[in-house]
This record gives C-alpha cells, sequence and structure tokens, in this order.
C-alpha cells in the first residue's frame, strides 16, 4: 500500500484536462472482446487458464506529447472525456474461475504482487467472503489481478487461492486474472514530478495500469464497482451497508463514494464510469500516484467534493508496504468490524424555510456522510421537511445537531413530528396531519419502536423549531430506520 501523500498536485491538472481531448481523439468507438482460448496450464484445482483477447491498442497515445493547458478547452474536454465508451485492448488470461456470466449487483477487484515481506491477499479474500451473508453472496463477483510478472509467484498464488476457495471458483463468484508483460507501456525512465527516487516512480507508476486492466476487465460484471487493496480487512455486512447508502443517494449524481479514507480501499463507482477512469490511469500512469489521479477523475466528472461515509467499511491491514517491504501501520480510526446499523433514509424531497448558509444545504443533513445542514438563527415556526416518495413504516428516528467544534449551534428548542396525508404540488408537498413525537434534548432526538407508536404509515417528517435562537443550527445527520425491507 502506498504512503498517502499530502503534496499538492493542482498544477498537473491543466497538463492532463488536454491529454484527455487528445486521448479521444485517438480512441476507438467500439470495443471487441474475442473468445477466449487454451493456454498453458497453471495449476491447482478449478483452475481454468486462458486468454481473453481484445486488440492491440495503439501504443502512440501512451507517448503523446502533454502541451500546456488553454482554459478555454475546459468545458469541451470534459464532454468529450465523459464520452468515452472503449475499452483499453488488451489480452487478459484468465488463471481460475470461469467467465463471469451473470451480471451481479457488486464486483469487487483486488489488484495484488509480490512483496518483499508478507502477503495478505488471501485473508483479504476470506474477510470479503466470510464477512458477507449467504444472500449477499448472490450478489458478488470478485475479480482479483495478480499483477506481478514473476509467473512462478502466480502459479504459487493460483494454487493457493484455489485450494482455500474451490467452492467460491465453482460458484462464479471468484476470478483470478493475468496481464502479460507485453501489454504494459514504458516503466524505465519515467517523470519524476516530486523528486520521487526512481523506484518509487516505477512502482506507483505500475500501480496505476495495474488497476487501469483491472478497471478495464470489471467494466460489463455488475451495476457497481468497488476497489479494494490486498491487504483490507472488512465489515460485517459490508454489501448491505453499501446499498443502503445508494439508495439514500437515489436521484443525486456522484462517481465515487468512498468507505475508507485510505489508499485507494473501499472506493465505490458505477461501472458505466469504468472504462473511462481505466484509460484516466493509463494515460497519465507516470504523472502522479492513483490517489491523486482519483480526485482529480471525480473532478472532471463534477463532482467537487469527496464523498466519504461513516462509519468506515474497510480497514487497512497489511504490516508490510508492498513497495519494498517497507512498514507501513496506517490503520483508518473510523473503522468498525462489527455490523453496525445503517439508517435506511430511504428517497424523500428536503425542503427548510431557514435561512441557509453557503452551500450547507438541506440534502447535506440527509445521510452519513461528513456533511450537514448549516442555518442562520433560526426562529420559531421555522421547520425542516422531510416527504417520502411513498407512505412508509419507520421503526426508528435519530436526529443529531451540532458539531464538536460548534457544539452550541444545536437546536436548543425543538420538536419532531410525523405525518400523513400528503397535499400540494409535485415540488411542494406537505401532510395535513402531524403527530408530535418528542421534544430535542441537547439538540439530539432518537426513539426507537416507532411503528408500535404510530398507527398509519408515514409521509413526512417534521423538525419544528418552537423557540427564536440567536446561536446557528447545525443538524448534523438524520437517520430513518424502516421495518419494511427496501428495493435495492
Amino acid at each position: 500500500m502506498r504512503c498517502f501523500r499530502k503534496r499538492s498536485a493542482l498544477p498537473i491538472l491543466g497538463v492532463l484536462i488536454f491529454c484527455l481531448l487528445f486521448m479521444n481523439l485517438y480512441i476507438e468507438d467500439e470495443y471487441v472482446v474475442a473468445a477466449y482460448t487454451p493456454d498453458r496450464h497453471v495449476g491447482g484445482p478449478a483452475v481454468m487458464p486462458t486468454e481473453w483477447t481484445i486488440k492491440e491498442e495503439d501504443k502512440k497515445l501512451r507517448d503523446a506529447s502533454t502541451p500546456q493547458f488553454n482554459s478555454d478547452q475546459y468545458g469541451h474536454t470534459v464532454k468529450e472525456f465523459s464520452n468515452i465508451s472503449s475499452s483499453i485492448n488488451v489480452t487478459y488470461r484468465l488463471l481460475a474461475g470461469i467467465p463471469i456470466s451473470r451480471k451481479r449487483f457488486l464486483t469487487i477487484g483486488l489488484s495484488s504482487v509480490k512483496r518483499k515481506k508478507g502477503n495478505y491477499l488471501l485473508e483479504t479474500i476470506k474477510s470479503v467472503f466470510e464477512q458477507s451473508s449467504y444472500e449477499e453472496l448472490k450478489e458478488i463477483a470478485v475479480v482479483v489481478h495478480l499483477a506481478e510478472f514473476d509467473l512462478t509467484w502466480c502459479e504459487s498464488i493460483v494454487q493457493d487461492i484455489s485450494r482455500k476457495f474451490s467452492h467460491h471458483i465453482i460458484a462464479g463468484r471468484l476470478a483470478i486474472i493475468h496481464t502479460p508483460v507485453q501489454f504494459y507501456p514504458v516503466l524505465e525512465g519515467l517523470k519524476r514530478n516530486y523528486n520521487d527516487p526512481d523506484a518509487r516512480v516505477r512502482f506507483r507508476s505500475k500501480q496505476n495500469v495495474d488497476y487501469s486492466f483491472l478497471l478495464n476487465f470489471c467494466a460489463n460484471l455488475s451495476d457497481y464497482y468497488l476497489m479494494l487493496e490486498d491487504d483490507v480487512r472488512c465489515s460485517k455486512n459490508f454489501l448491505s451497508a453499501i446499498k443502503k447508502v445508494i439508495n439514500s443517494r437515489k436521484g443525486s449524481n456522484w462517481v465515487t463514494l468512498e468507505f475508507s479514507k485510505l489508499g485507494y480501499i473501499g472506493k465505490l463507482y458505477h461501472t458505466h464510469d469504468l472504462l473511462r477512469l481505466a484509460h484516466f490511469l493509463l494515460m497519465f500512469y507516470q504523472e502522479m500516484p492513483c490517489d491523486w489521479l482519483l480526485i482529480h477523475f471525480r473532478g472532471l466528472l463534477a463532482q467537487k467534493e469527496a464523498i466519504r461515509f461513516k462509519p468506515s467499511l474497510f480497514q487497512h491491514m497489511g504490516y508490510y508496504s508492498s513497495y519494498k517491504g517497507a512498514e507501513n501501520k496506517l490503520k483508518d480510526d473510523d473503522f468498525e468490524e462489527d455490523s453496525f446499523d445503517i439508517p435506511d433514509n430511504p428517497s424523500a424531497v428536503l425542503s427548510t424555510n431557514m435561512n441557509i448558509f453557503e452551500n450547507y444545504e438541506v440534502h447535506k443533513a440527509y445521510s452519513s456522510t461528513e456533511e450537514y445542514f448549516w442555518a442562520k438563527s433560526p426562529s420559531t415556526g421555522d421547520f425542516y421537511h422531510i416527504v417520502f416518495e411513498k407512505p412508509i413504516k419507520i421503526s426508528k428516528i435519530k436526529v443529531s445537531t451540532g458539531t464538536e467544534d460548534r457544539q452550541n449551534d444545536i437546536l436548543h428548542y425543538g420538536t419532531l413530528e410525523v405525518g400523513e396525508r400528503l397535499v400540494g404540488s409535485k415540488k411542494n408537498k406537505k401532510c395535513t396531519t402531524y403527530l408530535r413525537l418528542a421534544d430535542f434534548r441537547n439538540g439530539n432526538f432518537e426513539m426507537d419502536n416507532i411503528d408500535h407508536k404510530v398507527l398509519f404509515n408515514i409521509d413526512c417528517i417534521r423538525i419544528l423549531v418552537t423557540k427564536n435562537q440567536n446561536e446557528w443550527l447545525i443538524v448534523k445527520s438524520i437517520g430513518v430506520w424502516t421495518t419494511e425491507t427496501l428495493n435495492q
């Protein structure tokens, strides 16, 4: 795992954007995945070495010069970049498993190389499967990319994985792939943009290509794609937690959702973005570490800020880095391994009549992210309103106001109500009848077993200010748990 650097990479953004336009001028409009053919047997049970062939890409793209960025081209470049739909032309060897035919909900990608010290890949795969229920396993596909040029090591790892996880391979939920060295771009004499030693530049540049080829392979296997590193421990039922988060963000545009703050761990994408990301990493493989490239990628697709969820679902467990075996003790202090209670937060229309401060908008409270809603001093009768798409049964509601650094920006006087019988236009609905559940205490509200106390299906939730306050108001988080399983 890389060290997570904190040096600014903004000057490179101009170069990246110009090259994206240049790349798109040469890229083909369609990709071809040819029939796989038998290859050298690698050994071990359930091992099926094959070649997965795609036409060779024009190598000139990778060596294109990068003139200075012209700001007038920015909008056009983003439009061109968003239309990339062709795959990278490369041949994969399928070392174990069978071609994944049934489309799943989630593909989990792992890229692994030989380490000088330690090997955590098998423990990572074990954690993925053990922390998933039988029903969750039906919706998961795991693809392991052995991005190592030492074929003896690859053969040994395939045998180990095949012995330990043969039932998952047979079930079609685990595949191991390899990309031959001849498909890699030049990995010597690379740019030293940050005065890194040549060995580190080569390591991080190859890592970008490794990820690019893995993303390219996984582009059509599922609806969503999750990137993990090969030294990770998973939280129990992480898939169910991810599905709840995805459901809560229906109707909003996002490129990347983050379920860990470390490295390239727990980053979630729509699979329709994978080919663009694969091309992006390959085009700029020698410019900077992938952590920085990912920030630029989501920025180009109009997600300006990171969307990270707490608690984290994945933890870095490796003690030795894949780079020269150096010690790497990075840990995510937001990680919780045991199953935790993530709210369902069903789709809803949010509104308020409070004076919102800057861009701290209403939707930022109705999620598990680090963002929040912030309003100037509220008055009696001010409200925060949630109108659900359809009537629901609610088992629990939890609302937190204020933050650690602004502990007085809480709701000092307020109550929470639930309502039924919607009236009004589509964008301005409200309930005709409200039932008061309880007042806020010390800025917080929490109530369980609401479905036993409220006999009607709930259309609305209203947070109502009951007395003027001089302090501003931060609504940090709103959690709603339903009694029925939501359609995912």
